[in-house]
């Protein structure tokens, strides 16, 4: 009778103690609407040295960047007009690139046009690194810092931005200069980039307004 009593104590005790451990769930989905945003990152200061920075307009054409078809884009446009101005100025590189099937250069958004002389890539996929000689094309300038702007931004400025950190240029992202439909994809692209290993360390994020020439 004692052993029984002592194996009923240590059940009772077992599930006390196992109801104050809290139940790991099983995936991201199951925490999907309990989950909280993170603080906004800080914005920071570039200073831009003209001769080894080239700046990446991606995909600002009017299949993907009109106030129809991505309203968030579109009022984006004369900001990164400015900041192309000033790039021009100081005589830095300017790539761009289109994303859409039969797009080229003359579906580039007039405020934004490319000039003679300014590569256009044709559509790559989100990473503008693959299948192109953007790599070398940079370095043969003697590149080592990007201006990356873009939509959307969870593929072209997601993709081409990380994969430019990763193969050892510095990265300066103008949160206004990146969009997509809607707010979401914008946050966890900053998010990413500024708290990716490897990535972060050589993301710098501004605004156009912020960028000292």
């Amino acid at each position: 009778m004692i052993h029984f009593r002592r194996v009923l104590q240590c059940i009772a005790l077992a599930a006390i103690a196992g109801a104050s451990i809290p139940v790991a769930r099983a995936d991201v989905l199951d925490d999907w609407r309990s989950v909280s945003l993170p603080a906004p990152p800080e914005l920071k200061r570039a200073k831009i040295d003209p001769a080894t920075t080239a700046l990446l307009l991606m995909d600002f054409t009017t299949q993907t960047c009109t106030p129809e078809r991505r309203p968030r884009c579109a009022a984006q446009v004369p900001g990164l007009a400015k900041l192309l101005g000033q790039a021009r100025t100081h005589g830095m590189f300017v790539v761009y690139s289109v994303a859409t099937a039969g797009s080229g250069a003359k579906d580039i958004l007039a405020p934004l046009a490319a000039r003679e002389g300014e590569p256009v890539l044709p559509p790559l996929g989100p990473d503008k690194f693959i299948g192109s000689d953007l790599e070398k094309t940079l370095k043969d300038k003697g590149i080592r810092s990007l201006i990356v702007t873009g939509t959307a931004a969870h593929t072209s400025v997601l993709h081409t931005g990380g994969e430019a950190a990763l193969r050892g240029f510095k990265v300066i992202v103008p949160v206004d200069g990146l969009s997509s439909n809607d707010a979401f994809p914008e946050l966890y692209t900053v998010w990413h980039l500024v708290n990716a290993a490897r990535i972060m360390n050589e993301v710098t994020l501004t605004r156009v307004d912020m960028m000292d020439f």
